[in-house]
């Protein structure tokens, strides 16, 4: 075994080491292990976050979206095809949608909603899985329309899968008059869903798209297309290349620019991260060059044995680098293991809740990131060892004569 790893393994498990350095020690490895978990946890919590609002919006919206700057958009069967033939390849699914305002009612109350008229043959898996009574049916199998709503609306409205309900809506996108009364149509509830996200499931309900041109009374017309991407980084692009291709009434979005908000919302929760990192970095530092100066005080007699044996200044620093490093792995693995605990319970089990109508979900959301855990833990080990330097050099500075001397 090399010389300073030895003499360091025999003062780190040391049975006659004071109370006090092992407090010490203790209490700096805590620190590390507390610091570490804390990153890792908020990197991990803010991960969640833009993952999750980033997946739900995707599966209930899209990455671009084509509206228009009019009432509808006319003639669709025709434009699809070119606007699958510019996103070639790069698009997963172009799917035509209506989207509206609309009044639905039970029996004893009304509420406004947004009803978006889809085709079900395509791909709208985000709704799918999410449903939690009932099924994906759009269908008239019954005689009547299928309907599908967010749980939030449900609880309001005091309905369930298999209850009917009245859907009044504008006729032509007009002000009712006399001459031009609102459209009224019954819709029997199929599915039920929950995004745990208020913003659909407290405000949309999803119908076929045919029974949404007779509801609304617009013909063979659409109000938008939902565009979803192989590859999201290609999407501000992409966006682009749709807005020079498509002229007026054509309106392309992609979903950054629709919820701006939301996004820079993260972003600014991300602002801290910084702060947080920054006292890591102090707590690290203090920890260690505190606890290696401790010991190097009481260890001041054996670096004068160790010195007048023949060691060198560079096998002294050794020694003491060693103890440090010693210390920042311990606090490491232990900050890894209570940061991966406390996550996974919250990833398994969702134990902490949060209102769905401000942080647009109902648990607190974890994105377990190996990146996270081996970023954290190897700046946390840099830092360590950049502090071990310190205390290290002052130990290697001592004079054999003056720590012998006042043994």
């Amino acid at each position: 075994m090399v010389f300073p790893f030895y003499i360091a393994k025999k003062y780190i498990f040391s049975k006659k080491n004071s109370r006090f350095i092992s407090f010490i020690s203790g209490f700096s490895i805590t620190g590390i292990a507390l610091g570490v978990a804390t990153l890792i946890i908020a990197l991990s919590i803010l991960g969640g976050f833009q993952t999750t609002i980033t997946n739900k919006l995707i599966d209930f919206d899209s990455h671009i979206q084509i509206t228009s700057y009019t009432t509808t958009l006319p003639d669709y069967h025709s434009a699809l095809p070119k606007i699958k033939m510019i996103l070639s390849p790069f698009a997963k699914s172009v799917n035509p949608f209506i989207s509206k305002l609309a009044i639905i009612s039970s029996k004893d109350f009304k509420e406004g909603v947004s009803i978006k008229g889809i085709n079900p043959e395509d791909s709208w898996y985000g709704i799918k899985r999410d449903i939690v009574s009932g099924s994906f049916n759009l269908s008239n199998s019954t005689g009547v329309s299928s309907i599908i709503i967010g749980k939030k609306l449900a609880d309001k409205l005091f309905i369930k899968v298999g209850d009917q309900i009245t859907v009044f809506a504008l006729n032509k996108n007009q002000i009712p008059s006399p001459e031009n009364l609102p459209n009224i149509k019954k819709y029997e509830v199929t599915g039920i869903f929950e995004s745990g996200m208020s913003i659909y499931d407290d405000l949309n309900a999803y119908v076929n798209i045919n029974s949404a041109q007779n509801l609304f009374n617009i013909g063979d017309n659409i109000t938008g297309y939902d565009i979803k991407l192989n590859n999201i980084s290609k999407i501000d692009s992409l966006t682009s290349v749709l807005s020079d291709n498509l002229s007026y009434p054509y309106a392309v979005r992609s979903i950054y620019q629709i919820h701006r908000n939301i996004f820079t919302w993260i972003e600014l929760q991300k602002k801290p991260i910084p702060i947080i990192l920054g006292l890591i970095i102090l707590v690290a530092v203090f920890n260690i060059i505190g606890t290696l100066l401790m010991i190097v005080l009481e260890r001041t007699n054996a670096i004068g044995v160790l010195k007048s044996l023949g060691a060198t200044q560079k096998q002294i620093i050794s020694i003491f680098i060693v103890q440090g490093v010693y210390f920042a792995i311990t606090g490491i693995l232990l900050g890894n293991l209570i940061a991966f605990a406390l996550t996974y319970l919250q990833y398994r089990f969702r134990i902490i809740s949060i209102p769905s109508s401000v942080y647009f979900m109902s648990s607190i959301p974890i994105s377990m990131s190996a990146y996270n855990f081996f970023s954290v833990s190897l700046l946390t080990l840099f830092l360590c060892l950049s502090a071990s330097f310190i205390p290290s050099f002052i130990a290697s500075r001592i004079q054999p004569i003056s720590s012998l001397r006042f043994s």
